[in-house]
């Protein structure tokens, strides 16, 4: 069985006429017509009902057709994957990252990306960072962007950029118009964190140790929007990364404050398999950080052959 002839098949399926599948094959109407009677005989079934002035699939050559285009599309796969072995930067790459980077984020990085590696689709994998080790380990993605630290054997890291953090509260709060707050000053038991498993929610309480309720409350969130939404309600204040209140996040329905010097931030970095038969895509990917114009995503400069 050729791959021709299921492209036969599948334009016959799409066209429903004999004339428009060959135009759209490059080939004579006679030749797609043999083909198509040739693999109907080598399959020993009937795929196309034949009358004067009617041709249509029969159910069976429904089925078939669906089989055929799972088969073109895995034969797509694979000229891809071949393609992007030749070079580096064009085809797919599987991108992971976590909740608390990935609407932030994205948006400039992929922006960036369309500049460094034009050729280079992304395909965005948005995870906890538990999730995000398993991925590299089995391969379900090729790099994941992650904070800090991520100690997982067989996986490199190469630090991107230090994100501070910021208090919100809402409107009317004694703190509105206050222009930096001390760490020590987040306490007590209005504080919104993340709920427990999320790594943005240990970074928050090491930074904040006198948050009273490290162990546990009601006043948690299963997102950084969620609890943006419930610090503008009056429920309470919270700690968010810078990310999360620039650009279109920015909102005149929470105020942002800055901490004290030496303000507390995560390092958000690139990691992947060691071994990574696509190192000129990783370099893409920092590139295209280091390229974006945000001073919340300043670049570390890290030399070679030192990252974190």
């Amino acid at each position: 069985m050729k791959l021709s002839t299921l492209r036969y098949l599948v334009a016959f399926a799409d066209e429903r006429s004999f004339s428009r599948a060959a135009e759209r094959c490059h080939i004579s109407q006679p030749t797609l017509s043999i083909a198509l009677q040739n693999l109907e005989l080598q399959l020993g079934v009937t795929l196309i009902e034949r009358a004067k002035g009617h041709v249509a699939l029969t159910d069976l050559g429904h089925q078939v057709v669906a089989q055929a285009r799972r088969a073109l599309d895995e034969t797509r796969r694979v000229e891809m994957v071949a393609q992007a072995g030749r070079n580096p930067l064009i085809g797919e790459f599987r991108l992971g990252v976590i909740h608390t980077i990935g609407p932030y984020l994205l948006p400039e990085l992929i922006a960036s990306m369309r500049r460094t590696a034009p050729e280079l689709t992304l395909y965005i994998e948005e995870n906890m960072t538990a999730l995000q080790a398993d991925y590299l380990k089995y391969g379900t993605v090729d790099a994941a962007i992650i904070a800090l630290p991520f100690d997982i054997p067989g996986i490199e890291t190469r630090p991107l950029y230090d994100e501070p953090f910021v208090v919100i509260v809402p409107p009317g709060h004694p703190w509105a118009k206050r222009e930096m707050i001390a760490a020590d000053e987040v306490r007590g038991d209005n504080v919104l964190v993340l709920k427990a498993g999320n790594c943005f929610r240990e970074q928050v309480l090491d930074a904040c140790p006198d948050i009273s309720h490290a162990e546990g409350s009601l006043l948690q969130g299963h997102s950084i929007e969620t609890i943006r939404c419930m610090v503008a309600s009056g429920y309470g204040i919270s700690v968010l990364p810078a990310s999360a209140m620039s650009g279109p996040y920015r909102s005149d329905m929470v105020c942002a404050i800055p901490f004290q010097p030496p303000e507390p931030a995560r390092r958000v970095a690139l990691a992947w398999r060691r071994g990574f038969t696509r190192p000129a895509a990783i370099e893409a990917i920092i590139a295209a950080v280091k390229d974006m114009d945000n001073p919340i995503y300043r670049m570390i400069e890290t030399p070679p052959g030192k990252g974190e």
